[in-house]
């Protein structure tokens, strides 16, 4: 029973990161989208406080549990898929800790401009841009790792 718990609290961990993360992703492309600065700070607002409630304690579970089941299966860490999974992860964690601050700072941009009355920064865009393409990596290596977790192909 307790490995059954556990599989089931790595693998709930799982859903609730690629869950938050793509709801993440949807909704601050679609408040970008918009152009409206107040539309895009509440909706940054909300992703940086799911992110913080979410991501981080699934993120923060993830080798908890992991390393139970690895205990409790006598699983090596030298296993191929594992070894990669846990590469992966390191990958995604570095370039989701940065996306977590680029949200921070275009909300508190999307914030000043509403405040003031003035078009989005320059630096709003910049920062867009970099958020949206340290995504493909941080989430693609979330979706290798699900992969490798399920099929252990090596």
């Amino acid at each position: 029973m307790p490995f059954l718990l556990i599989e089931y609290l790595h693998v709930l961990g799982a859903i609730v990161i690629l869950g938050t993360g793509t709801g993440i992703a949807f909704f601050m492309l679609m408040a970008h989208r918009t152009g409206d600065a107040a539309f895009i700070a509440r909706t940054a607002d909300v992703v940086v406080i799911a992110d913080f409630i979410f991501t981080l304690s699934a993120a923060l579970l993830q080798p908890v549990t992991g390393s139970l089941l690895m205990w409790l299966s006598s699983t090596s860490t030298t296993e191929g898929w594992l070894m990669t999974a846990l590469a992966l992860y390191v990958i995604a964690g570095a370039f989701w800790v940065p996306v977590v601050f680029m949200q921070i700072e275009m909300r508190d941009l999307a914030r000043v401009a509403v405040t003031g009355g003035t078009p989005l920064p320059p630096r709003y865009f910049a920062l867009y841009r970099r958020w949206f393409l340290f995504g493909i990596p941080g989430f693609g290596s979330v979706m290798a790792i699900l992969w490798l977790m399920i099929a252990k192909p090596f």
